[in-house]
């Protein structure tokens, strides 16, 4: 049975986290828009792509936006009951901290699960669709536009000019057309006025032309014995094929192997496919060096004999080789070194980037969990900082939230950064955010069940004026040793 007390506190608690959530998720996706927003402006995109792209950003952004509205929404909650005196009646009837936050814990380790299955089997979806999508878009052509007094050549094929058009875009005046279809020359074509419209599945674009000359030059190329077409007309219909300009749907099975769009199990399997291929590769690598180095094929037992050892000083290799073969050794030499350079170095380049690709998966393998378990350590610090400031809104409670996920950000950032370029490991650098923070939400959830004054300024203030009055009474204070020797002078 939830008893009265836990349905207070989830209560206050629901409202707050949903309010924090959707405006964490919307800032996020703003984020996204205000970075790419050059790349979708002037594409001409329909409602449905738009939806569809805002739809896939809002999902990729979710375990992000889910630790920060834990955080922001576990301070505004123990802050509003610490501001309104409820926190200190609980307190005051026997109730400890970790009681009262016992409902919430485990509403927060229900969302770590929820964060997790989330990330772990619908973010590769998300995050498959959305790279295809935004790729799509980035290769899509600007919309068809054409503005007055200005040479367009966005259509393949053709380059096209209007003086002038009317309000609505139809009615155009002083229409230039090349066509840059002919081998000889681009044909022309000029009318003084028509009327531009779009077919009905906006596929093809219909000039009908008034007036107008059409110019073309027929021929063999290369020759004078051309002949040049120069054919009036009172009406003619262009058509212009738009297909070009609609945006081109790839597959999704495009970046279906990249280790963002996988889920464990996959990364997983992954991981152990690329650890076999790293280690043949080191063993054909040994074999191909090998090759280079020849005297790891002689053999103990059939060419070196047992040679009595003597007290004598060494000797050069040089010398022990004779005039006549000197020059041959040397260049077979520096040629066996110059292939094993080569091949070393180029073996090293392969196998720095299958380490480089497994560093990448196993960030992605540790991301799934070190995020969802972020939502526990952050609730950890939120919901005793709340009772710690007892200030409720979005005042204080925010400043303190934006400071505390900005540290978890930036540690989460470094620490994939580093991990990538192998300055640590990647458990290491995945869970960087996690180990720092922890000890944090600890020593706050210490400090509040302590009733600490950690954050109340009168407690600093009045430390601050009781260090400067025992500064000053000790500055007042006379010394005997000092009145002894002015006593001495005196008498």
């Amino acid at each position: 049975m939830i008893k009265k007390l836990d349905r207070l506190i989830i209560k206050a608690f629901i409202g707050p986290f949903l309010i924090t959530f959707l405006i964490a998720l919307f800032i996020l996706v703003m984020q996204f828009f205000w970075k790419y927003i050059d790349d979708l402006v002037g594409k001409g995109l329909d409602s449905f792509t738009l939806l569809e792209l805002t739809g896939l950003v809002t999902t990729t952004w979710v375990p992000i936006a889910l630790p920060l509205s834990i955080l922001l929404s576990s301070i505004m909650t123990f802050g509003n009951l610490g501001e309104s005196f409820e926190l200190v009646a609980i307190k005051s009837a026997g109730i400890p901290l970790l009681r009262f936050m016992r409902p919430l814990i485990w509403i927060t380790a229900v969302l770590c699960v929820a964060a997790f299955l989330f990330a772990n089997y619908v973010i590769p979806v998300a995050n498959l669709k959305f790279e295809t999508l935004l790729q799509d878009i980035q290769l899509k052509k600007p919309a068809f536009d054409i503005k007055e007094g200005v040479f367009y050549n966005k259509m393949p094929g053709y380059t096209i000019k209007i003086s002038k058009k009317d309000k609505t875009g139809s009615l155009i005046d002083k229409i230039v057309i090349f066509e840059q279809n002919n081998v000889l020359q681009d044909n022309l074509i000029t009318a003084d006025r028509g009327v531009m419209s779009l077919s009905s599945d906006k596929q093809t674009l219909n000039f009908k032309l008034v007036k107008g000359i059409y110019y073309q030059e027929k021929g063999p190329r290369y020759t004078t014995g051309t002949d040049f077409i120069r054919l009036g007309f009172q009406d003619y219909t262009k058509h212009f094929d738009l297909s070009s300009f609609a945006i081109n749907r790839s597959t999704d099975s495009l970046y279906k192997d990249n280790a963002q769009m996988l889920s464990v199990r996959q990364l997983s399997i992954a991981l152990d496919s690329l650890h076999h291929t790293s280690q043949a590769f080191i063993r054909n690598n040994n074999l191909g060096i090998r090759s280079y180095l020849h005297y790891n094929r002689i053999t103990h037992d059939t060419t070196w004999t047992q040679v009595e050892a003597r007290n004598s000083r060494p000797v050069s290799m040089h010398t022990l080789i004779p005039d006549s073969l000197r020059w041959s050794i040397d260049e077979r030499a520096r040629s066996s070194l110059s292939g094993l350079r080569s091949q070393v170095d180029i073996q090293q380049l392969e196998y720095s980037g299958m380490e480089a690709n497994i560093r990448v998966h196993l960030v992605e393998w540790h991301r799934k969990f070190s995020l969802s378990v972020a939502c526990m350590v952050l609730f950890l610090i939120g919901a005793p900082l709340g009772s710690i400031i007892r200030k409720g809104g979005l005042g204080l409670p925010l400043v303190f939230a934006v400071i505390f996920f900005v540290i978890f950000h930036l540690l989460n950032t470094f620490g994939e950064k580093f991990a990538r370029g192998a300055q640590l490991t990647p458990f290491l650098g995945m869970w960087l955010s996690v180990f720092v923070m922890l000890p944090i939400g600890f020593f706050l959830t210490y400090k509040a069940m302590q009733d600490s004054q950690l954050f109340n300024k009168e407690f600093y203030f009045r430390t601050f004026k009781w260090a400067q009055a025992t500064i000053a009474r000790f500055r007042r204070a006379p010394d005997p040793a000092l009145e002894a020797i002015a006593a001495e002078k005196e008498a």
